[in-house]
């Protein structure tokens, strides 16, 4: 009676919505008509009220917020994070809309639900489970992290293919010291990170090299692959090695610094290592219209040695296929920026696993180690600046500390770590200190020329030493007319293509939005609009010579990945007329020409997202921050676009606020994952199996 009592005071202060399934279904379907949800969102809750009529509208609202939190790139749905901020839950407001009126807030509905009617609710429902049996939502013993069952497995899976890899590998007995004093010369004055990074990394089957931009995170994988590779060579066989990145433009750019890494090695240590970088998708045979790929855990792929760059944008399902196609003697090694944006699709793998990361975490074993092999004081720097651990993880990973490309004298790197910091003010003090390679412009409402003026003609920056200065638009179309070749020949196309290409990469305008007038299609059509009225391209809608184009889905008939970027030219089509070819930069450094026509899932990028950009460089990149406030404005937001530029970077923004407001945001993405890793007791059991919940 007692209890029947206490149900019935928790249902009686209840919002109307939680009282029943068609009050609840009714305020979804104003919540997904005012786009704070999806479709897809509102139908697992018909689904799931469907598997189980009588069950409480609670169970049925957090499937949905499970739901909807995995379509923003959450793996699960904290139910003490729902309780504390309700209102982040959602996609709240979308598009920007501050300001407006906002009735049926989730703070409002979840207003007298506390934390334990809720779970007591979830974990009484046949619909919920602990993983095994497999029911549609999981929600484990002492948790309050609830998953769809797919999420769930492959967390699971993640955590324990990466733990297995974790013990270290029998060491050579000799060889690897004096191969690591032949690759890295003597640094005075402070730590060779990336010689230690080899030591560190040398004895894993996983391991992790992060690090900013310009900290020699490709300069360290080839002198380790060198390493590797010349140790293997002692056994008699060579390794087989495959480079892989997630997007055709990340590939693009690892096959570049590649080679270059490669021809600095001594010319007996560049052996056997690979100079083709491929996507993860071509890596592991995706199979078109499937989840699916060629290689999995019953045909592995054929490596014994695989290396991932930009790992920042692997998503947690990706992750799951790529480990699952590992083989159990292949070593699995990740490059990336820890701080950059996590992957566009669900999770934040390196973010998870690199936790910690700049405080090292070594224990006294691997840190003696590593002083052995290397003669640095590691031990000394991690009792100043660092702390002990005895998570196995941590001593998988390596931080580069030292950024080669941004110097003392960089404003592009001061900004960078200041955006790192959260510290609004020391933004400000950067931004207010004169450093050459930096600009801002604060707009005066939406129709202010300056952004016109800089998109075309670029920043107001110094020159470079070199006496190049920051340009933008005009200059890759002006090269276009004056590049032009004077005959048809295939070799002279190509090259004009490459001239093209390569100037329309010196610059890049970044933004944060994809809808309305500060978002990408709308800044899309207001700079094809200025540059036709410049007289630089001759229409501003359709195809025409001069559009650059990003594709934006992947197309294995053509050969093309989502993210590839290519331009609009005019060729001779051999009856003393023109007509449009498409030409794409492609991984291998070929160049792919195609018809317009057959691009179905492309889209204009004079502005770009700073999602897309990702895996990509500028020497002058360009960031646009809205007016208004922004779920998406965050830190690692604002850190990535600064860190696509190489050479000048400008700041534009439409209201002086946004910059600190966003500096003040980190993105925080529900997941289990690095717990798993870290927490005794915390892994499951064989999940093996794949149910029919697995949606």
């Amino acid at each position: 009676m007692a209890e029947q009592n206490d149900l019935f005071a928790t249902e009686s202060r209840l919002h109307a919505a939680l009282t029943d399934w068609p009050s609840l279904e009714h305020l979804l379907q104003r919540w997904q008509a005012r786009g704070w949800i999806r479709a897809l969102d509102l139908a697992l809750g018909r689904f799931l009220q469907e598997l189980e009529p009588d069950t409480s509208p609670l169970v049925l609202l957090a499937g949905v917020l499970a739901s909807h939190q995995l379509g923003r790139g959450h793996i699960c749905a904290d139910i003490d994070n729902l309780l504390s901020a309700p209102d982040t839950a959602l996609s709240l407001p979308p598009d920007g809309e501050f300001g407006e009126a906002l009735p049926d807030r989730p703070v409002e509905l979840l207003q007298g639900v506390g934390r334990s009617e809720w779970l007591a609710a979830l974990r009484a429902s046949s619909l919920v489970g602990a993983g095994d049996p497999a029911t549609p939502l999981v929600l484990e013993p002492e948790s309050t992290r609830l998953y769809l069952y797919r999420q769930w497995r492959y967390e699971v899976q993640v955590a324990e293919r990466i733990a297995a890899r974790l013990s270290p590998l029998p060491q050579p007995a000799a060889g690897l010291k004096p191969r690591l004093s032949e690759l890295f010369a003597p640094v005075e004055g402070r730590l060779d990170w990336q010689q230690l990074a080899c030591a560190l990394v040398a004895g894993r089957r996983f391991g992790i090299i992060t690090g900013g931009p310009g900290t020699g995170k490709t300069t360290t994988v080839v002198r380790l692959l060198a390493l590797l590779q010349s140790l293997a060579r002692d056994d008699g066989r060579a390794l087989r090695i495959r480079l892989a990145a997630p997007t055709g433009k990340a590939a693009a750019r690892l096959t570049e610094s590649i080679s270059g890494a490669v021809g600095q090695l001594p010319p007996h240590l560049q052996q056997d290592i690979p100079l083709e970088v491929t996507t993860l998708h071509r890596l592991l045979g995706a199979r078109p219209g499937t989840r699916r790929f060629v290689h999995h855990a019953d045909n592995p792929l054929h490596a014994d040695l695989i290396v991932v760059d930009e790992a920042s944008m692997i998503d947690l399902e990706m992750m799951h296929q790529l480990l699952s196609a590992l083989p159990n003697r292949a070593r699995l090694i990740l490059l990336g920026d820890k701080d950059q944006l996590a992957s566009v699709e669900a999770g934040s793998v390196l973010g998870d696993l690199c936790e910690g990361a700049d405080l090292g975490g070594y224990t006294v074993e691997t840190l003696n180690w590593l002083e052995g092999q290397t003669d640095q004081a590691v031990a000394e720097w991690q009792a100043a600046e660092g702390e002990t651990s005895s998570q196995p993880l941590a001593q998988s990973i390596a931080m580069l500390r030292y950024s080669h490309r941004f110097g003392a004298d960089s404003g592009i790197g001061a900004l960078a770590r200041a955006v790192n910091s959260g510290q609004p003010e020391q933004v400000q003090q950067v931004l207010q200190a004169g450093y050459a390679d930096l600009g801002v412009t604060i707009l005066k409402g939406g129709e202010d020329r300056m952004l016109e003026r800089l998109v075309l003609e670029g920043g107001h920056q110094a020159p470079a030493a070199d006496g190049t200065a920051p340009e933008g638009y005009r200059h890759y179309l002006q090269q276009l007319a004056a590049l032009r070749p004077a005959e048809a020949a295939p070799e002279s196309l190509d090259h004009w293509a490459r001239e093209i290409l390569e100037a329309f990469g010196r610059f890049q305008l970044l933004c944060a939005l994809r809808r309305g007038p500060w978002g990408v299609e709308g800044l899309n059509d207001r700079i094809a609009t200025a540059l036709m009225k410049a007289g630089l391209i001759e229409r501003s809608e359709g195809w025409y010579e001069g559009r650059p184009v990003l594709v934006t889905r992947n197309d294995y008939g053509l050969g093309l990945m989502n993210g590839d970027i290519g331009i609009t030219l005019a060729i001779p089509d051999g009856r003393d007329g023109q007509s449009l070819r498409v030409v794409f930069p492609l991984a291998d450094g070929s160049l792919k020409w195609v018809l317009p026509s057959r691009l179905q899932a492309i889209e204009t990028v004079y502005a770009m997202t700073v999602h897309k950009s990702q895996g990509s460089e500028f020497a002058h990149t360009a960031l646009l921050l809205p007016p208004t406030a922004n779920p998406v404005l965050t830190r690692e937001l604002v850190y990535t676009g600064i860190t696509r530029a190489s050479r000048w970077f400008s700041l534009l923004l439409a209201h002086r606020g946004r910059l600190d407001d966003a500096v003040r945001v980190r993105v925080r993405r529900a997941s289990g994952l690095r717990s798993r890793l870290t927490e005794s007791g915390s892994m499951v059991g064989d999940v093996a199996r794949f149910s029919r919940w697995a949606f």
